[in-house]
């Protein structure tokens, strides 16, 4: 089979062959964020390293700091070139840099692997949103977006997983991780390679509803600008909003083993079940949750009812905190039901953020998920820096980080007054009307100056 990642359609696949794409690009998210997993081994690397967890953090500040930064870079360049050429190689690359973590033997030689591989994979991960969103249709954006997120969050699943099994097999030795890494993310590199395709510039430019039915088409526009996206206030009511709902998220992607152990004094496998059950839950939410919301089209209801739920079991984890005694059992559950309702309100977000931002330029999804790439990394950068000094502050105590968490996600819910798009069908209607009426007016003008 001939590589194809290099070539541009020119036609929309539909059907079996653009599942086929969209899978793909799923399965690239999934990997470009497996590639840069660490946290269940950081209670490991810091014993072996001799290192503090607050050094850790100024480590893993940096690197992802040059995450941030790569995400501004690569999302606006695949506007121009196209998603799967940026992609492909730096992958790959990324892959053989993973091999490199097990010739770390001090905090020094830790930071310098680490911001080297961030910078890389930042590259490749910040084009993977704007992929999925050229191969999914708005009536199944949120389902699509929901597979996207599988890439975060079940690297997250899987590398907890994965570590739960295999370090007991392996003597507790954290390099056997990043081996396993390495190979894995080799050889899904090359099957991706194998089964993928990116889209013409003036596909990239048109917005579908359907696979069937094309509602914009800017490609006779003038030229896309960036500036365009960052005047917009909704768009930066996205960006800052999900920054405050992404706190707990991020701190559990940084220190979720870490957190268990410290506080609740599990083992280093036992912590990394106890977080397995948080992304299972979630990697299936998003997607259920998706495609339920693409079936109603609305966005914003799911997103704040599940974001509701989620705080108020936020609360009740921090209370349990208290309790140092808390069962494996206990916890597992806590954790798949905050995970649960988190990713029930992620993936219609998703979509009404790649809506809202389509609505403005179609064109410009490069720097619309460059910009959140690069937010969010901003954000797991204040994370991994003021999350150690606050617990260090309160005695070692993960309580009073988690309810700055709880508080933050309430902060959310009123930035979600500022995002555009309907509450209820009612609404929904009267907008797809309204819709209806522009597209014909112009038409009756016509006919009448005929």
């Amino acid at each position: 089979m001939a590589f194809t990642w290099a070539r541009e359609l020119d036609e929309y696949p539909t059907g079996a062959k653009r599942r086929k794409y969209l899978a793909m690009a799923v399965l690239a998210s999934l990997i470009c964020s497996y590639e840069a997993a660490i946290a269940p081994v950081v209670p490991l690397l810091l014993e072996d390293l001799q290192m503090e967890l607050t050094t850790y953090g100024l480590i893993a500040a940096v690197s992802l700091l040059a995450g941030a930064c790569a995400g501004l870079i690569s999302g606006p360049l695949s506007d121009r070139i196209g998603r799967v050429r940026i992609l492909i190689p730096l992958m790959a690359f990324t892959a053989f840099l993973a091999f490199t973590m097990v010739f770390v033997n001090s905090p020094t030689s830790l930071a310098i692997v680490r911001f080297i591989l961030a910078f890389v994979d930042g590259l490749a991960v910040a084009v993977t949103a704007p992929l999925v969103r050229d191969f999914s249709p708005r009536m199944g954006r949120a389902q699509a977006m929901g597979f996207w997120a599988w890439g975060p969050v079940g690297a997250n699943f899987i590398s907890a997983g994965i570590a739960a099994l295999t370090l007991p097999l392996f003597n507790n030795a954290w390099h056997s991780q990043f081996i396993i890494i390495g190979v894995l993310s080799l050889i899904a590199s090359i099957v991706i390679a194998l089964n993928i395709a990116d889209l013409s510039p003036r596909l990239r430019a048109e917005v579908l509803q359907t696979e069937a039915k094309v509602i914009e088409d800017a490609s006779d526009e003038k030229p896309a600008k960036a500036s365009t996206l960052l005047k917009s206030p909704v768009v930066w009511a996205h960006t800052v909003g999900i920054s405050f709902w992404l706190l707990l998220y991020l701190t559990v992607t940084a220190f979720g083993q870490t957190m268990i152990v410290q506080t609740f004094g599990k083992t280093a496998a036992e912590a990394s079940f106890i977080m397995s059950m948080f992304w299972v839950l979630n990697v299936f939410a998003l997607v259920f949750t998706g495609r339920l919301s693409d079936r109603l089209q609305l966005r914003r209801i799911f997103t704040l009812v599940f974001t509701i739920v989620s705080l108020v079991l936020v609360v009740i984890f921090a209370f349990m905190m208290g309790n140092p005694n808390t069962s494996t059992a206990v916890l597992a559950v806590t954790g798949a039901l905050i995970g649960g309702t988190m990713g029930a309100a992620y993936s219609p977000w998703m979509a009404l953020y790649s809506e809202n931002s389509e609505d403005i330029d179609p064109r410009l999804q490069g720097v619309t998920w460059g910009l959140f790439s690069f937010m969010t990394r901003f954000v797991a950068m204040l994370v991994v820096i003021v999350a150690p000094f606050v617990v260090r502050a309160d005695d070692g105590s993960w309580q009073t980080w988690i309810i700055i968490c709880a508080v933050c996600m309430a902060l959310f819910l009123v930035v979600m007054l500022f995002f555009k798009g309907p509450w209820t069908r009612r609404q929904l209607t009267a907008a797809a009307e309204a819709a209806v009426e522009r597209e014909q007016a112009p038409r009756a003008a016509t006919r009448v100056e005929s």
